[in-house]
């Protein structure tokens, strides 16, 4: 725990107005902060009260009455921060939060730094580095299965599975260092073997959970999805419907759309990182031959393809050279215009692609449920498991995975090739700081400093 830390403070509630704020203060002297500052309906000494206790009354500048608040106090070490806080909440104007906050600064407080309410959390030992990050990610979760996720982080699902292995681990190479020491009377015949089943064991493990970072990408940052098809085929007209206005320009024109257009949507409880490509077919104007081959290159960084298709019209070479292009990625068709006259059927959209085709009138919305159904299956099938499986979603924790990964992986050889023990266990002990370094041990000051630089003010 921090010893003898200043006390900080913040506004913990949206920076607008609202029926409700809150002023957070954190540290030594928050409780005789409060005693300064409130007056209680009920006389009482304010740093005395007991912990997880609201009281009612006036937060006073001298004789001047800011508001009418309740506060609420919570005693170290059974705090978010393990260290004394108290609440303030006010009424919830931008005017009187920032009063009572530079009231509360100049009775003995500092404006708290982005995310130092969790740094503390931290470092006091209350959450490890990987809670530390969820806490983030729930705050800006856009959808279910990234609210799912990051609660499942916060939970501990992330740390258990680093801590186990990283207990293996440590065992391993505790009992190599005895038997170097005490030859006499440490047995090490046979334990080449032992020691490669468990190696491959941890190493196989966290290659499972480095597996699961594309996916947690997507439920972190959502699909990122791109639009194709010819001119006028209704590209644009689906961005819109998806978005709900009028986003992009339609007319009856052909390669109205030059450039890519880009948003991010939630569809259900999808969310969607869409983009709207130029269509692509033969051309030779200059400016639309460069949003054709953009549109290209979009579709080979995309997860998910969404090719539309005009039913009106028969398929041609242009669509096949679209099929080609993103065969063998994730790939809706959408079979449109269905209302007019169909030319084209789903049976001959499956013979140049295979992949789901649904029927579509996206002027009208029709199809846009089974649309949604579709990606929700395509990307998590038979819904996703938070209690069983767990789930990478930064990217920081991912490159320290695939360090770890390497550094066993070099342990490995080592036990086959038949090396000295103190020589491989060099490696088993940078594969324990690299999963060390997950959950946050012996983290750098400047690394900590950066990530919680990104967290919002007040949390």
């Amino acid at each position: 725990m921090i010893n003898g830390t200043d006390t900080i403070a913040a506004i913990s509630t949206a920076m607008n107005n609202s029926g409700i704020g809150i002023v957070r203060i954190s540290g030594d002297d928050a409780f005789n902060i409060i005693k300064k500052i409130f007056r209680p309906a009920k006389d009482k000494d304010m740093a005395c009260v007991p912990g997880y206790t609201i009281h009612y009354g006036h937060i006073v500048d001298g004789d001047n009455v800011i508001d009418e608040v309740l506060v609420m106090i919570m005693r170290a070490p059974h705090t978010f921060t393990r260290e004394d806080t108290a609440e303030i909440n006010c009424h919830g104007g931008m005017f009187v939060l920032n009063r009572t906050l530079e009231l509360v600064c100049r009775s003995g407080a500092r404006p708290a730094e982005p995310g130092e309410f969790t740094k503390r959390a931290f470092l006091n030992g209350r959450i490890d580095l990987s809670q530390a990050e969820a806490v983030i990610d729930v705050i800006n979760a856009e959808n279910n299965y990234a609210l799912k996720s990051a609660v499942s982080q916060l939970s501990g699902s992330v740390s258990e599975k680093i801590r186990g292995e990283r207990t293996v681990l440590l065992e391993q190479i505790a009992y190599i260092e005895a038997a170097l020491d005490d030859p006499e009377h440490i047995e090490m015949e046979g334990y080449a073997d032992t020691l490669l089943h468990i190696l491959e064991k941890i190493r196989d493990s966290v290659g499972r959970l480095i597996a699961t970072s594309d996916d947690g990408r997507i439920i972190k940052e959502g699909i990122k999805t791109v639009i194709l098809g010819k001119p006028n085929v209704g590209k644009s007209s689906l961005l819109n419907a998806l978005l709900g206005t009028e986003r992009a320009i339609v007319t009856d024109i052909a390669g109205t759309t030059r450039d890519a257009l880009e948003e991010s949507l939630r569809l259900n409880d999808i969310t969607l990182n869409v983009i709207d490509t130029a269509g692509i077919r033969e051309t030779d104007d200059i400016i639309e031959k460069i949003g054709v081959e953009k549109a290209k290159e979009y579709a080979g960084e995309a997860d998910l393809a969404v090719f539309v298709i005009d039913a009106s019209k028969a398929l041609d070479e242009d669509d096949r050279k679209i099929a080609d292009i993103i065969r063998g990625k994730k790939a809706i068709a959408l079979l449109n215009k269905t209302d007019i006259d169909r030319v084209t059927l789903p049976s001959d959209v499956k013979e140049i692609l295979d992949c789901p085709v649904i029927e579509t009138q996206v002027i009208n919305g029709t199809g846009m449920d089974a649309f949604a159904e579709t990606i929700r299956d395509m990307f998590y099938s038979g819904g996703l498991n938070f209690n069983d499986q767990v789930y990478i979603t930064n990217v920081r924790q991912k490159n320290a995975l695939i360090e770890a990964e390497g550094s066993l992986e070099k342990a490995i050889e080592s036990v086959k090739a038949g090396l000295p023990e103190d020589f491989f266990t060099i490696d088993m002990m940078d594969a324990y700081a690299s999963l060390g370094s997950v959950i946050g041990e012996a983290i750098e000051d400047d690394l900590a400093d950066e990530i919680f630089a990104k967290f919002c003010m007040g949390k």
